[in-house]
């Protein structure tokens, strides 16, 4: 393990900080803060978490440079909560990392064809597929220890965002992603974070209780996190769905398209989360989008399986509360015969005229 790590002096700060880091890293910094005004400024070259890491202890730094990328970090989320400690509210934090799609471009240029689809096939199988499967997971990170690892962008992000950190902004340079983030408060230290296949994720249901819908992946780990961040900086488009959604992942949007993601909620069915028909349990970002006096109202209901939005296709945010809200009015004076014939409609939809899911 190659550490090399030292605490910087005030008078040294001003180019002590730009070594070993590219020229569009410094330029990106350099736009956004000012180095030269940090009083503490820790930078190091570490796989570990940073209260293993000698000269990092017991200070609260207002800046934290890391010249390794994530992807050789064992444990990236402990790494990230320590840096998190290390540092002043309002402190940064400039890392790097390999991300999936530079993994892909390094893989499919740098060999001929057909063995870089060959080659980037096992790789794939190896590195994504091999530590997402429950049973073969920890095998996986014994071989490998953690090295090499493949993270996406929104991952990258995703984890940052759980670990307490605001994306600052980030910059491609030699084959790697810089990102600059900001402490912003403290982790969440969320034990329920899973790689496989089937996840958990916090809705909120009737009276507002948050439960946790069964759902097949579609999107990159730690995704709920950013959704804040994807709504600012891409916003809502068709169907009420965030516009250009880069969270999702190509074999995501195959099972989207076939509804093969929501096979899990039948778990949730049959546990009395959700009903057959009903409005869609939705995360509390998404939640808090709606307005006060609808978001009490919807809490009144339990959420569905199959919700409304089915029935009537929204083309954005208010046509999905306006959807909703006849649904659940219809519903409080005839519960039986609208869940009926809303369901009747929605099969006709899915099945006949094939609307997908959104």
């Amino acid at each position: 393990m190659d550490v090399d790590q030292m605490s910087v002096p005030q008078k040294l700060i001003s180019r002590q900080w730009e070594k070993g880091l590219p020229g569009e890293v410094v330029r990106m910094v350099e736009q956004l803060i000012d180095p030269d005004e940090f009083g503490s400024l820790f930078i190091t070259d570490t796989i570990v978490s940073l209260d293993a890491t000698p000269g990092a202890e017991g200070t609260d730094w207002e800046g934290i440079i890391n010249l390794h990328r994530l992807n050789d970090i064992r444990y990236v989320n402990k790494f990230l909560e320590s840096a998190n400690r290390h540092l002043q509210q309002g402190g940064y934090l400039l890392g790097c990392v390999e991300t999936s799609e530079h993994r892909k471009e390094k893989i499919m240029g740098g060999y001929p064809r057909p063995a870089n689809k060959i080659l980037y096939g096992f790789d794939y199988l190896f590195k994504r597929v091999w530590p997402k499967l429950p049973l073969l997971r920890r095998s996986y990170f014994f071989l490998t220890r953690g090295r090499n690892r493949v993270i996406s962008e929104m991952e990258t992000y995703g984890r940052l965002y759980s670990c307490g950190f605001r994306l600052v902004d980030s910059v491609e340079a030699d084959g790697k992603l810089y990102f600059l983030a900001e402490k912003t408060g403290e982790p969440d230290y969320n034990t329920e974070a899973t790689y496989g296949p089937f996840i958990k994720l916090r809705r909120v249901g009737k009276n507002g209780k948050i439960v946790k819908v069964y759902k097949l992946r579609t999107m990159a780990p730690y995704s709920e996190y950013v959704q804040q961040f994807i709504y600012e900086r891409n916003g809502l488009g068709t169907g009420a769905k965030f516009k250009d959604d880069p969270r999702i992942t190509s074999m995501g949007h195959f099972m989207r398209k076939y509804w093969l993601d929501e096979l899990p909620m039948l778990y949730n069915l049959i546990r009395g989360d959700v009903k057959f028909f009903g409005v869609r349990p939705i995360s509390k970002h998404y939640f808090s989008l709606y307005p006060e006096e609808f978001q009490e109202f919807r809490k009144k209901f339990k959420p569905g399986l199959i919700p409304p939005v089915y029935v009537e296709i929204p083309k954005c945010i208010e046509d999905t509360i306006d959807i909703e809200r006849r649904y659940l009015q219809a519903y409080e004076k005839q519960p039986f015969l609208t869940d009926l014939r809303y369901t009747v409609r929605a099969f006709y939809n899915i099945f006949i005229k094939m609307v997908r899911s959104y």
